[in-house]
């Protein structure tokens, strides 16, 4: 009997929030600061405030995200005092976009539920589409701080993000099955208006869905579709082999797929991001 499929669906009690208004030191290739366009912008003065106003309003928690600063990272080290405050005074569960923290950064992530980390697995895409000088080390330097120290973090691979080529993602899985995570997120690319990827031809659904076969294979924990891939037909093809494949979590689904899911495996609705 295939297990329960949660399916997530965020937008509607779990807002996504830029720390950093619309900047980002970085203009990545296929981002180009778009996807801080239409996150919530409370200011520093504001975001303690905002959050006990979303309890209020009967939310369960949200998305701290934002652009990267010179230093690669989403400034969350300077939010201490208003983290502790938040998760003082309110039970929203947080998830927390970082980039490339260290040591310095333990002292507030403890506030976090859970730290989201973007994960690409070969060096020349990191520096073809963040054109930042990092290695895969790097990424997995940050692996090691958190699952050290106990602080829960679910790796995103981002399927296609080579301008549009697959490759790297199966080493990627095959590095990340070697920590203890409990949640796998796959996104696949999409060719954004505005973005220097906005021609790059869209990963085939059946070459993304090898990606999530070989993570089913390989990964022992939940296996989550994420909230970024390509809308319209290509995503309903997609959801239903994935969901066929066995994940255990899927954001964002078309109605026909939930529809549709629901005479093949017993479905769960949840009202959050997909790594909680």
């Amino acid at each position: 009997m295939p297990k329960k499929l949660k399916i997530y669906i965020p937008g509607i009690k779990f807002p996504s929030i830029s720390l950093t208004g619309n900047y980002c030191s970085l203009n990545c290739a296929h981002c180009g600061k778009h996807y801080l366009e239409r996150m919530r912008k409370p200011t520093r003065k504001e975001l303690v405030d905002y959050c006990l106003g979303l309890e209020r309003e009967g939310y369960t928690g949200c998305l701290l995200s934002g652009g990267m600063d010179s230093r690669l990272k989403v400034p969350l080290d300077r939010y201490a005092d208003e983290l502790r405050e938040i998760k003082r005074r309110t039970n929203l569960k947080l998830n927390a976009h970082v980039g490339f923290i260290d040591e310095s950064d333990l002292e507030w992530v403890r506030y976090v539920d859970v730290v989201s980390l973007d994960f690409v697995g070969d060096d020349d895409v990191i520096r073809r589409v963040y054109r930042i000088d990092k290695t895969v080390k790097d990424y997995l330097k940050i692996l090691d701080l958190l699952t050290e120290t106990g602080v829960r973090v679910a790796p995103h691979i981002t399927i296609g993000l080579d301008f549009g080529r697959i490759s790297w993602e199966f080493r990627a899985i095959d590095l990340l099955v070697e920590y203890p995570i409990d949640v796998l997120v796959l996104d696949v690319l999409i060719p954004t208006k505005g973005t220097e990827m906005e021609n790059v031809p869209k990963p085939s659904v059946e070459e993304s869905l090898k990606v999530v076969r070989y993570a089913r294979e390989r990964f022992d924990g939940e296996l989550s579709i994420g909230c970024m891939r390509p809308p319209g037909r290509w995503r309903l093809d997609f959801d239903r082999g994935a969901v066929l494949a066995g994940i255990d979590r899927l954001t964002n689904p078309p109605r026909k797929v939930i529809e549709w899911a629901k005479t093949v495996r017993e479905v769960e609705i949840i009202y959050e991001c997909c790594v909680m």
